[in-house]
């Protein structure tokens, strides 16, 4: 069996190590974007200076929504979670391993990200994927 592949294009999985988030910093100003494919910083309009960056895998609630419409396959009610990552970038996903529930969830409660089976999803040809999603930090 093939090695699951990314569920999306900035999910790394490198042959000999752990899955990571990929991001870009720029040189001149430090500020940290999710994926690599940016030729200008946002924050300071500075052109070529991004570079290549591993984001962490430890961060923040920033803000989320409980959803409870469905979709074919999809369970609900389930928390969409986007997150501040120490050391840079800001980072949407779902938050796992805690009930669906304003009394559980707290802004900034700090998290993880882990990486596991998207959902069981696979494409035509049978290739499964690799997704993230955060938990409660412990």
């Amino acid at each position: 069996m093939s090695a699951p592949l990314p569920a999306v294009d900035y999910l790394k999985i490198p042959e000999d190590g752990e899955p990571y988030l990929q991001g870009c910093k720029c040189s001149n100003c430090d500020a940290v974007y999710l994926g690599d494919e940016r030729s200008v910083c946002s924050k300071c309009g500075s052109r070529d200076q991004m570079v290549a960056s591993k984001l962490a895998n430890t961060g923040k609630l920033y803000s989320y929504s409980i959803v409870y419409r469905t979709f074919p396959g999809i369970e609900v009610p389930y928390v969409s979670a986007i997150v501040d990552l120490d050391g840079g970038g800001t980072v949407k996903g779902n938050l796992i391993g805690i009930e669906p529930d304003p009394a559980n969830v707290q802004f900034d409660m700090p998290v993880e990200v882990v990486y596991d089976d998207a959902l069981g999803r696979k494409d035509k040809d049978g290739n499964s994927y690799l997704a993230y999603f955060f938990k409660p930090a412990s």
